[in-house]
């Protein structure tokens, strides 16, 4: 890689888009979105931006209906010259921990490149949304009882004890035969975290990646043991970029469950970009995957948002070789596209 530093009284207002060229972004919501949760780009408009800034791939999430698979697709065959991947986010919309939508993902459209478990209807998160109540931040679940009825007894849990349930087995030995797609948390407590890895290494799944929701719950020793394991940890701009406190039609189409208090992370505050970005220097960049977490409407658009974790990484003294190992050669080892 050509040596592209910079000095703190010599900075370059063209590096951030040098360094674009190449690179992936390991997290992109993409669409189709909820009418009531509008995006910022369609797929392929987000698609054409970063294959005319030179970035090498994204991957897409949808985190309502679950598969960005045939997304994924049909993007690829309307805009050439950059790779585009889907996966699965399991959700109770496809029936939670459901092995036979898995096998589905595994070969419709681009075909899964992750199998994720679940973001805004994981146990801990549906436990943790809600409202403002008179100023108070009240949960769904204590404030409507048929949330707690029906979304909460619904929702996607991982057992911190033996035995596991046969439908997580099985959809755990999908992902171990399949040695290209990685597995991805989800949304899930820090405890349900550490066993998922756990269970996923003794099922013999390679590639693994702890959700930067997830990863924001758990203690930078907690992190550091994950890593020797040789987990990946995502961070996402949206760690400490994010509109909080606006109503998010995230997953369900009622109005009053529209989360105002969770957010998109649920863990404690990073204050800002600084001890976030601590974090990472204390673990190792070796260990991180970056993405921007964008796509909403009142965010950046996805391409904006990786020239924002560029530049800010560079204002913070990362090198260029530092911020290519999370968001270009991770990645590219992570998706297989060395």
């Amino acid at each position: 890689m050509t040596d592209l530093a910079e000095t703190y009284y010599d900075r370059s207002m063209e590096l951030p888009d040098e360094l674009i060229a190449g690179v992936s972004d390991v997290h992109v919501h993409s669409g189709p979105w909820l009418k009531s949760c509008p995006g910022r780009l369609d797929p392929f408009r987000i698609a054409t931006q970063a294959r005319d800034a030179g970035m090498r791939s994204l991957m897409f999430y949808d985190h309502t209906l679950g598969n960005s698979c045939g997304t994924a697709w049909l993007t690829g065959r309307q805009v050439p010259g950059i790779d585009i991947f889907g996966g699965i986010i399991l959700t109770t919309a496809l029936g939670g921990l459901n092995p036979r939508a898995v096998k589905t993902a595994l070969y419709y459209g681009s075909g899964a490149k992750f199998v994720h478990f679940g973001a805004h209807c994981t146990h801990f998160m549906a436990s943790h949304e809600g409202s403002f109540v008179d100023g108070v931040p009240v949960p769904f679940k204590d404030r409507y009882p048929e949330f707690a009825e029906k979304e909460l007894a619904r929702s996607i849990r991982i057992p911190l004890a033996d035995p596991i349930p046969d439908e997580l087995a099985e959809i755990l030995r999908l992902i171990a035969d399949h040695p290209h797609v990685h597995l991805n948390t989800g949304h899930v407590s820090a405890e349900e975290a550490i066993r998922l890895v756990d269970l996923a290494l003794e099922f013999g799944i390679s590639k693994i990646v702890v959700a930067h929701p997830c990863r924001g719950r758990l203690t930078v020793d907690q992190q550091r043991d994950l890593a020797a394991k040789g987990v990946l940890l995502e961070g996402a701009v949206s760690d400490w970029m994010f509109h909080r406190g606006l109503p998010r039609a995230n997953y369900y189409i009622e109005r009053e469950w529209a989360d105002e208090i969770a957010g998109i992370a649920n863990a404690p505050e990073y204050q800002g970009i600084v001890p976030w970005a601590r974090q990472i220097r204390e673990i190792g960049v070796e260990h991180f995957v970056l993405g921007t977490d964008y796509g909403i409407r009142s965010g950046p658009t996805p391409l904006e948002g990786m020239r924002l974790l560029i530049s800010s990484l560079l204002d913070l003294e990362f090198t260029a070789a530092e911020i290519h190992t999370m968001i270009k050669a991770n990645p590219e080892k992570l998706l297989d596209i060395r």
